[in-house]
């Protein structure tokens, strides 16, 4: 997997007229994770939607996979995969169903199938339940394993161990590392500074 990762160069973001957070200068190169740390509030979130283009930088520059971010442009989507805070999934599909139906929108980032997905995700024996009928830390399975199983140059994650208990977020480690090793470019917004030590990641504190 080729791509020209994410930089970030002195920006800047405001909420509801309040700078969040100023100045901040990162890069993620192919095979390369950073990891955003900070309290409550302090703009974790609205960094990434910066990345993905949802939110719009104050100051400062921003490009992911070599264009400025627009989830709403098809390319940009082809190259950048995301959780973020509002991603959500269809209450009435099943987890094979929002599987089938994202690896035949986007292509699928090796080999496996549906099937071998929903094993590496741990929901093989849930992969017929509609998605309202799992658990959270199911739900938050089948989010994560979705946006990794497609296509991408870059993974934006945002609290991904969110409802995951601690075989979970030892599986999240796993799935993140092993994105890595194919080469993309990850940016994930913890509470946990552990997570940034597990995958050797930067740590970018924002406060």
């Amino acid at each position: 997997m080729r791509g020209t990762g994410v930089e970030a160069l002195a920006i800047a973001a405001r909420a509801g007229g309040e700078l969040l957070f100023d100045g901040v200068t990162f890069t993620a190169g192919p095979g390369e994770c950073v990891v955003l740390t900070g309290r409550n509030g302090s703009g974790k979130s609205t960094l990434l939607g910066c990345l993905y283009g949802t939110h719009e930088v104050s100051a400062g520059i921003v490009r992911v996979g070599g264009m400025t971010p627009d989830e709403r442009k098809v390319g940009f989507r082809r190259q950048v995969s995301a959780v973020l805070d509002d991603s959500a999934l269809f209450d009435d599909l099943t987890a094979r169903q929002h599987l089938d139906l994202l690896l035949r929108s986007f292509p699928a980032v090796d080999g496996r199938g549906v099937a071998k997905w929903l094993v590496e995700a741990g929901l093989d024996e849930r992969a017929d339940v509609p998605a309202i009928g799992l658990s959270a830390g199911q739900r938050r399975r089948l989010l994560l394993i979705g946006a990794v199983a497609r296509h991408h140059d870059v993974l934006l994650l945002d609290e991904p161990e969110r409802a995951l208990d601690t075989a979970g977020r030892e599986w999240l480690t796993g799935l993140i590392a092993a994105d890595l090793r194919r080469g993309a470019a990850v940016v994930v917004a913890s509470h946990h500074r552990r997570l940034a030590e597990r995958v050797g990641a930067t740590e970018v504190d924002l406060g």
